[in-house]
């Protein structure tokens, strides 16, 4: 049977992402955002090729990259800058359509919407915060406070065949569906700090991304942007409150970044200290509820998994649900997107994305003999077909 309606929750890239997907299809769907604007704080800025053939799916891949750049290179350091190990993606030019974009997520998000709103069959409703939700066989339900603007508003009952919770690490959907606390894993007692700063690491001869090995004073230097500004992530002690993480920070990159700037040499943009999670929900499908992106599960930054999970979970749950619209499927697929997204993220973006953290904790002096990963990148410098291979599925 065909689909009558679907409600995205979450007006952020994953659900963004979705609707227009499902837009595209002539599936009609509404988006629901609790804010009034999309979200501009330092979030991941790197499209790895899983998510781009997504993004491509959806017809936008080509302007993303036009409007950001492709980054071809990354590296490992020691703290002084001493090269360990990188990548040089320029082996695949030529090659690989879905090569990784570096574009802010926030103008992601922008060209997403400006894209779904000429969909006919579409809707952006902001201003809209869920407080609840129920089904039935048939429908399923969101009862949802709307406030405009200029803070007028009541509340009301939303219905369609599925509703789908993009809407973040602190999802109101699975919250309703499992409760405020039920969250499966652990935070890390790791302080990270996360920073868009204007700094010329180019003239240091750095690469388009560089991670930086240290117990205590390890971070990632990234090129985000093509005015010269990077995104900085570093670590920084633990117990700390806001106040205090800020007023370190000018210290902190005194001693780590090259150049040992004071910070009249450099500006920062934005500043975000936050804690970093591994959390999976119980189900990413409850009846007529499906969850995807940040509100189903959570890993630490290094790498960009979390984000490309995110954008592959949209990418199977469209799949399916354009199975069901057509009638090639019934709503068991749905089963199977829960089974398969769930062990993908346990068996790759949890283990991966950990690994990829306590990399930049080990000994500068001895990692770039004893660890695999970075001893595989060695083997690229010499061996591009080696490299080409590598790059596909790293």
């Amino acid at each position: 049977m065909a689909i009558s309606s679907v409600i995205v929750v979450g007006a952020g890239p994953s659900g963004l992402l979705l609707a227009l997907l499902l837009a595209r299809a002539n599936i009609p769907v509404t988006v629901l955002e609790q804010n009034h604007a999309l979200d501009p704080s330092p979030r991941a800025t790197h499209f790895a090729p899983p998510a781009v053939y997504e993004l491509r799916r959806a017809g936008v891949a080509d302007q993303l990259r036009a409007e950001g750049f492709t980054p071809k290179t990354v590296c490992w350091r020691k703290p002084d800058g001493t090269y360990i190990a990188g990548l040089d993606g320029s082996v695949q030019d030529g090659r690989e359509p879905d090569r990784m974009i570096c574009l802010s997520l926030q103008r992601v998000g922008q060209v997403l919407y400006e894209n779904l709103v000429k969909c006919a069959c579409a809707e952006v409703k902001y201003g809209h915060k869920v407080l609840a939700l129920g089904q039935d066989e048939g429908r399923a339900w969101v009862e949802v406070q709307v406030e405009g603007e200029d803070g007028e508003g009541g509340t009301k009952r939303m219905e369609a065949d599925y509703i789908v919770g993009c809407d973040g690490a602190n999802s109101q959907i699975r919250r309703s569906l499992f409760g405020d606390l039920n969250f499966p894993g652990r935070t890390w007692d790791e302080q990270i700090v996360a920073t868009n700063t204007y700094y010329d690491f180019d003239q240091f001869g750095w690469e388009d991304s560089n991670f930086i090995v240290h117990p205590e004073d390890y971070y990632m230097a990234a090129r985000i942007s093509k005015d010269g500004m990077w995104r900085v992530t570093y670590g920084d002690t633990a117990g700390l409150t806001r106040e205090e993480l800020l007023a370190r920070q000018p210290a902190k990159f005194e001693k780590m970044l090259p150049g040992n700037p004071k910070p009249d040499q450099y500006r920062i943009a934005s500043i975000s200290p936050y804690k970093i999670h591994q959390r999976i929900a119980e189900k990413m499908r409850v009846g007529r509820f499906l969850l995807a992106a940040d509100a189903a599960h959570l890993c630490n930054p290094f790498g960009g998994m979390g984000l490309m999970g995110g954008i592959v979970d949209v990418g199977g749950l469209y799949d399916c649900l354009v199975g069901i619209h057509e009638g090639k499927a019934d709503d068991t697929i749905l089963d199977k997107y829960n089974d398969i997204r769930r062990q993908k993220w346990f068996d790759f973006s949890d283990p991966i994305s950990c690994e990829n953290l306590r990399r930049l904790w080990k000994d500068p002096e001895t990692i770039g003999d004893e660890d695999e990963f970075l001893l595989a990148l060695k083997r690229t410098a010499v061996d591009p077909e080696f490299s080409n291979e590598f790059q596909k599925v790293s």
